[in-house]
């Protein structure tokens, strides 16, 4: 036995896991199928977040009774708005989310609802069950709400997605799609979680289900082939000849996850020099490279999730690497992780700044008066460039549901977050994917490479040049349940500070500029520096994120100001 059996995974960031920091799959399963929750406990009860309800069956918090109870409260919320078409549903790799697709699905078909998963009885990433819907509502006039505007709903599919995203493998997620094929609101999210509760506290009294054995030839129970109209629709949205052309090489990791299969049919069926570094799935991710904290997290923006392939991608003796660039996405593939030879893995913020100025010069047909998306924590890099090509920026709050309205009626071409994921319209700017996608920003990556000749990085170095070189982190700093209240509660005349870090403050924000939606905490922004904080839903701390274009020196003071600012009025 290796000595390194001995060493905490917390102390082995970016090594390969080994067997020991393995999960027990018999054991998750069977709690997922035994456990059921205490309706009282609110660690227990279903809470839907910017991504959907997480938990893990060990936890007693993603089990079978919550999957019943959030897709009957689907089925009821769906009827009160008239939807009466199929529900399309997909699942990622992760081990709970087989159970939880026979789950829902069982569910839909106990109320006589139409159901179609996954026609090759594969994965399915979240990008894929977006363009989906939106292929399949095609002709239909959605409102930003995701509901026809002529109010006939009847003949509208949505969609369940069934991931955690990036989380352990451990973990469990389940979100809900409408009819605009983009993550639900908070007011639809609010409803169902607060039913799907109800129905755990009637001890599931009122949910419809048909038994395991009659699923298989139920009449309501169909297909589609989510991977088919992905894969035929892509030269709608990337210059695929171009990425051929030039003999880009591609070098893709799932990451274990539901892009597996995509990349293959991508590479063939498109003629692109493409190799998956990785086709293994394996629901304990024991092929993964232990995350910062120790755990398996297929976090494609970690440099320690990442470890593997950036080692891959060093160039050899000769200065040869073995692709031109190398991407990884997580487990649902609505993230990208961007690894060239001469950059290595790309800050997810540079390769935003990248993608946008490299789009916005390069798709002629989009509309010249369509402004720049992104989130209030995403960096000022965006801004500089949106100045530059004259466009307008449009920052919204965390979250991707704020760039539906615009990505679904093509008035916000693009839009991007922080955390790895965006996703943008079509050559023609109609919409593709109303959710991140990890598939396309990575293909993006390649056709950056193809048609500038410069790798991303090369890229980004290029609008340091010219917009400077910002520094950027996140940490967190502790807060009662309480002062994270206060924190989510400010107004902007609640801060009395007149300076930040040498500079003046000349904004202080409780809501987004670009759409006037609460932030959920506060923004404080200088001419070159810019603090944000926000109350952690899960932990009892609250998140500073910072960034300076006067050096990372600066940007320590903004960190340690941010947090005296914060902590003088949540404490009050």
């Amino acid at each position: 036995m290796s000595e390194t059996t001995h060493i905490p995974a917390a102390q082995r960031p970016g090594t390969r896991a080994l067997p020991e920091d393995l999960i027990d799959v018999v054991a998750l399963l069977t709690a997922y199928r035994e456990g059921h929750p205490d309706p009282s406990d609110p660690a227990q009860k279903v809470v839907f977040g910017t991504s959907g309800h997480r938990g893990s069956a060990l936890k007693t918090s993603f089990n079978d009774d919550h999957i019943a109870a959030i897709t009957q409260a689907v089925v009821e919320y769906r009827a009160n708005k008239g939807i009466k078409g199929a529900v399309l549903v997909g699942k990622d790799t992760h081990a709970l989310s087989g159970p939880a697709q026979d789950t829902a699905v069982q569910v839909l078909l106990g109320n006589d609802v139409e159901v179609k998963v996954d026609a090759r009885d594969g994965y399915t990433p979240t990008p894929a069950v977006s363009h989906a819907i939106l292929h399949l509502n095609a002709g239909r006039e959605l409102a930003p709400s995701g509901f026809a505007v002529d109010g006939d709903n009847a003949g509208l599919v949505d969609g369940l997605v069934i991931t955690p995203s990036h989380n352990p493998p451990a973990d469990g997620g389940f979100k809900y799609n409408p009819p605009h094929g983009g993550p639900a609101d908070t007011d639809a999210t609010g409803w169902i979680a607060a039913r799907a509760n109800e129905l755990l506290a009637a001890g599931l009294e009122g949910v419809h289900r048909v038994a395991a054995e009659d699923v298989a030839g139920h009449p309501k129970l169909g297909t589609f082939d989510f991977l088919d109209r992905y894969v035929t629709d892509l030269p709608r949205v990337v210059d695929l000849d171009a990425i051929r052309d030039a003999g880009v090489r591609i070098g893709a990791d799932p990451m274990g996850g539901a892009s597996v299969a995509y990349w293959g049919e991508i590479g063939q069926r498109h003629g692109l020099d493409l190799t998956v570094v990785n086709p293994e799935v394996d629901p304990t991710f024991g092929f993964m490279t232990l995350d910062w904290d120790g755990k398996i997290r297929m976090d494609c923006s970690s440099p320690n999730a990442m470890a593997s392939l950036i080692e891959r991608m060093t160039p050899d003796a000769n200065g040869e690497a073995p692709f031109d660039v190398a991407t990884g996405n997580d487990a649902d593939a609505d993230r990208h992780g961007i690894v060239t030879p001469d950059g290595g893995l790309m800050n997810p913020n540079h390769f935003l700044a990248v993608a946008i100025d490299y789009l916005y010069r390069h798709r002629e047909q989009w509309p010249a008066d369509a402004g720049v998306g992104k989130t209030l924590v995403s960096s000022s890099m965006i801004d500089r460039v949106a100045a530059d090509l004259g466009r307008e920026l449009v920052e919204v709050p965390v979250g991707f549901k704020w760039f539906v309205p615009g990505l679904l009626s093509g008035s916000g071409v693009f839009g991007g977050e922080e955390s790895a994921g965006a996703s943008f319209v079509q050559f023609d700017g109609g919409a593709w994917s109303t959710d991140k996608d990890g598939l396309l920003l990575c293909l993006l990556a390649a056709e950056i490479q193809a048609v500038t000749g410069q790798s991303p990085s090369q890229y980004y170095r290029d609008l340091m040049a010219m917009h400077g070189d910002p520094a950027y982190a996140r940490i967190d700093a502790p807060a009662t349940s309480e002062q994270k209240a206060a924190l989510k509660a400010l107004s902007p005349d609640d801060v009395t500070a007149t300076e930040l870090a040498g500079e003046t403050i000349l904004a202080a924000l409780t809501n987004a500029p670009g759409n006037d939606a609460p932030i959920g905490g506060l923004k404080v922004v200088t001419q070159n520096a810019w603090f944000a904080a926000r109350p952690s839903g899960t932990e009892d701390v609250y998140k500073i994120y910072a960034e300076s274009f006067l050096g990372a020196e600066h940007l320590k003071r903004v960190q340690a100001e941010a947090q005296q600012i914060v902590d003088a009025v949540i404490s009050a």
